[in-house]
């Protein structure tokens, strides 16, 4: 079982920016993609990005392309999710999320991933 905690969460003016981080431990070898997913009150969990463990692949909602960055610290165990120009629909719970496996096919999809974090918030303000 991985166990992933994030971080980094809060409250930021429009076009703003906030870093968030996702520490994973446990059974980190059985992690081949680790993913940022967002949920607003009433809506369903989206996808945000998501990062290979191995190549550094990384991959974006249309939402967030250009301004969002994920990236990871293999020697930590570490994703993170910088976050740029933000906006008040950018406003959600962040998750992080693990799966095992590394192929494309439907990263996005939330039910792929095996592992959650608690989540955190991020709020914008307009």
């Amino acid at each position: 079982q991985v166990q992933l905690a994030e971080s980094g969460g809060g409250l930021v003016q429009a076009g703003g920016s906030l870093g968030l981080s996702c520490a994973a431990s446990g059974r980190t070898f059985s992690s081949s993609v680790m993913g940022w997913f967002r949920q607003a009150p009433g809506k369903e969990r989206d996808f945000v990005a998501a990062i290979t463990w191995s190549s550094g692949s990384t991959y974006y909602a249309d939402s967030v392309k250009g301004r969002f960055t994920i990236s990871r610290d293999n020697a930590k165990n570490t994703v993170y999710l910088q976050m740029n120009s933000l906006k008040p629909e950018d406003t959600a719970v962040y998750y992080c999320a693990s799966r095992t496996y590394e192929t494309p096919s439907s990263i996005g999809g939330s039910y792929t991933y095996n592992a959650w974090g608690q989540g955190t918030q991020v709020t914008v303000s307009s």
